[in-house]
Parts: C-alpha cells; sequence; structure tokens
C-alpha cells in the first residue's frame, strides 16, 4: 500500500473544486454557524468554480444545542445540496436508542442526557436497569421519541458513512487498513482508532476524520484529524482543500462546562 498510496503533501482536491470538511460538532451551534459564516465569506470573497461542505458526523451529544444543530443541517442542505453531511457514531447511537432504550448504550453514557435536553425532555441520569431508575427512563424515552421530528429521525438515517474527491478520502472515524476504500464496513468507518491511527504505510488517499479528539487539528502523512473537541474546548476545526492548497480553518467561541 505505501507504494501505491497518496502523501499528504502530494494529495490534490479536484480542478476548481473548493472542499471544506468539519470536525465533530457535538451540539455547538454557535461554532457551526460561525464556520459556517467563515465559509460563506470566502467563498464570496474568494469565488470558486465550485465547492462542497463535508461534515464528518457527530452532530448530536454533549454540547447543548443538538436539536438546533440538526435544523441547521437540514436548512443547508435544503439551501444547497452540496452541503453533505457523513453519518457518526453517535448520530447512529441516537437512532438506536430512539429505537430501544439502553441505559449502558453510547446514548446515555457519553451525551445524549444533552442532546435530549435540546428537545426539552429530562431523562435520569444512567443508574442500571432495576426498579424506578428502569421506569423512569421508559418513560423519559417514550417522551423523547414523541419529541424528535420525523425530518430529524429521516436525516439521521439519511447519513451516509464516506464520500471521496480528488486525493481524499473523507468519514467520520477513519478506515481498516488493507481494506479496499469502497469495501470498508460502516462500524469501522464510524467507530475505529488504533489500527487506523498505528498504521505506518500510505492510504490509497488521504483520509479525512474526526472522531478522535486533539488539541489542534492533526496532519500526517496518510491522514489529517479536524475533531479539535469543538464542544468543550470551543474550537471547532476544518480542512480546506483547494486543488493542491491544503490548510486548516479554525473558529472559536467560549468553552462549554457541561
Amino acid at each position: 500500500m505505501t507504494e501505491t498510496g497518496i502523501h499528504y503533501l502530494d494529495a490534490r482536491g479536484p480542478e476548481g473544486l473548493r472542499l471544506y470538511a468539519i470536525g465533530d460538532v457535538h451540539g455547538r451551534l454557535d461554532l457551526l454557524a460561525a464556520m459556517h459564516r467563515r465559509i460563506e465569506s470566502e467563498l464570496e470573497y474568494k469565488p470558486t468554480a465550485d465547492w462542497r461542505v463535508i461534515h464528518l458526523g457527530d452532530y448530536t451529544d454533549r454540547g447543548p444545542d443538538s436539536r438546533d444543530v440538526i435544523d441547521f443541517l437540514l436548512d443547508a442542505r435544503a439551501r444547497d445540496p452540496r452541503h453533505l453531511m457523513l453519518a457518526g457514531n453517535h448520530d447512529v447511537g441516537f437512532l438506536d436508542f430512539l429505537a430501544e432504550p439502553d441505559a449502558d448504550g453510547l446514548f446515555m453514557r457519553y451525551g445524549g442526557i444533552q442532546t435530549a435536553q435540546s428537545y426539552g425532555v429530562t431523562l435520569p441520569a444512567a443508574s442500571g436497569w432495576f426498579g424506578t431508575a428502569e421506569t423512569a427512563l421508559r418513560e423519559g424515552h417514550a417522551t423523547l421519541v414523541a419529541a424528535v421530528p420525523q425530518a430529524h429521525v429521516d436525516f439521521l438515517r439519511s447519513l451516509p458513512f464516506s464520500v471521496a474527491f480528488g486525493d481524499f478520502f473523507f468519514c467520520h472515524a477513519g478506515i481498516r487498513p488493507g481494506v479496499p476504500l469502497e469495501s470498508q464496513s460502516p462500524q469501522d468507518l464510524i467507530w475505529i482508532r488504533d489500527a487506523f491511527h498505528d498504521h505506518p504505510g500510505l492510504y490509497p488517499k488521504v483520509i479525512v476524520h474526526g472522531h478522535t479528539p486533539v488539541p489542534e487539528a492533526e496532519i500526517m502523512a496518510n491522514r489529517v484529524n479536524v475533531d479539535t473537541l469543538a464542544w468543550h474546548s470551543g474550537t471547532l476545526s476544518a480542512l480546506v482543500v483547494d486543488g493542491a492548497d491544503k490548510r486548516i480553518l479554525t473558529v472559536e467561541a467560549q468553552r462549554f462546562q457541561s
């Protein structure tokens, strides 16, 4: 794979197509809106023949505004289908919880309580499946199912797991080394970490991903990580690809105390 792979320094986007790949949002509407304003300003003052804005997943959980983030993305996609959204593990976890409440699942353990709050629903802290805790969780689940608009469920179900442009492959978490890009499993595309991060060789395309928080965007020979823990750090990052030119774009706001 090393011999046929693409190095970040050599990677190019398609001619005339500027790409913006935005990292994990996790309920931070303020940062997402700020990033979109920044991108819109760039497109106005430095036009390009065509463009795509690629959101790398994890729109929900942890931050305060998951519901509004989904509304924002739905509006953006309706205005212009060049706004693309990929699935993250938290977005799939939200769907899983709506289908069946699980006190020990991703949603309840890692920020879903904040997601429910954004829909006006209070869920009990995960405390096991017995007695009053189980009853409270099931009641909260039923209230949340009723509160989540069908358009939001349809949006989450519609999210693809990857997209590719030029020498770049975009997904939420990463890929399984040695497996062709077109044969990657959805599970790996939204969950993988160590096997992907530790792979020393080049990939067929440069992998642009989030999922694993880093203090600042991480540029490696074979991958770029733009998850800068926006929900907590107050910094949302994106990779910009314009032909052979590559750069990191950031917007900042207040840190969020959960």
